[in-house]
């Protein structure tokens, strides 16, 4: 029986550390989503992000648009205006753009190489189901204000002025937009513009946390181990925030070389060129500013980051 116990414990620990580890892709975030997360929310009054229509869930991670739930019309693709997709709150391209993987072949190169890449691709607290059209629609176009477009999709209180490409969300999910965006920069040290930051700021005070919202932050977080704290109030965005990157330190890339910091000196980035400085062997190191600065571990952290060798360091 003695042996027997120990035995159990280490099964115990192993469920455990399975529940919170975060998914290894998009696909697997998907699947995540609607078995722990969304599972019984197709048929809710909260329904699909942008639209609020319910659906029936079909294969792994999609679903069945019901578009008289909530007077949804189609405005030009109907294959995706028929089914649920899985929206990155945060675009991809915002999170990935910058990154040598994007420049060497766009976001499919990125999420077979890049590890922080597949993270934040799969990172389950900026994924929401909306219908695909309206996805499409969405794009990687920016949030704002927009008094003076009309809806083009029914009854769904979406708009989308491709020409500014800007679009307003209905305003249950503003609130919820303004936290996925300040926790999914501060997490992955993103930059975001003073405009932005404005309105979201604007909006997080407008659209407090609803229930659901802190309903859905403990279910992911019971999937990756780690909350919203934007959502739980453990944070909050001001303008000109600083970043923790603490999605940075999750894990290294494995085909980079890690080279510790104590056999180059200090390593420190420049968060505006995304450019990195070695303290011995790099002239530039001293002329960072201090506004821009950000510290890493290692020359394999920083490129990990996204961050490149400055071309005047001395190999």
């Amino acid at each position: 029986m003695r042996a027997v116990r120990p035995l159990i414990a280490l099964l115990l620990l192993v469920i455990a550390c399975q529940a919170v580890s975060q998914p290894s892709s998009f696909r697997q975030a998907k699947s995540e989503l609607r078995e722990r997360v969304y599972h019984d929310q197709n048929a809710s009054d909260t329904g699909s992000f942008y639209c609020g229509c319910q659906w029936q869930w079909a294969g792994t991670s999609g679903g069945r648009i019901d578009q008289a739930s909530c007077g949804y019309q189609v405005r030009k693709q109907a294959n995706r205006a028929a089914r649920i997709e899985w929206e990155h709150v945060v675009p991809a391209w915002v999170m990935g753009h910058q990154r040598q993987c994007w420049q060497d072949g766009g976001r499919r190169n990125c999420a077979a190489n890049d590890p922080l890449f597949e993270r934040m691709e799969a990172n389950m607290h900026n994924l929401a189901p909306a219908i695909g059209e309206v996805n499409a629609d969405r794009s990687n176009y920016r949030f704002g204000v927009l008094p003076q477009t009309l809806y083009q999709h029914g009854q769904c209180t979406f708009k989308v002025a491709f020409g500014e490409r800007t679009v307003e969300p209905r305003d249950e999910v503003k609130g919820m937009i303004a936290r996925t965006y300040f926790y999914i920069h501060d997490r992955y040290d993103l930059t975001m513009s003073r405009q932005q930051q404005q309105l979201l700021m604007a909006w997080h005070r407008q659209f407090p946390v609803t229930e659901w919202e802190q309903e859905r932050d403990r279910r992911i977080a019971g999937v990756m181990g780690h909350h919203n704290p934007f959502v739980t109030g453990e944070r909050e965005w001001r303008l000109g925030h600083r970043n923790l990157a603490e999605g940075l330190r999750e894990g290294e890339a494995p085909n980079l070389a890690e080279q510790p910091a104590s056999a180059t000196g200090q390593v420190r980035g420049n968060r505006r060129s995304k450019v990195y400085h070695l303290s011995e062997g790099c002239p530039s190191f001293d002329r960072v500013s201090p506004d821009n600065r950000v510290e890493f571990a290692s020359p394999a952290a920083a490129e990990a980051a996204g961050y490149r060798k400055a071309g005047n360091c001395r190999s």
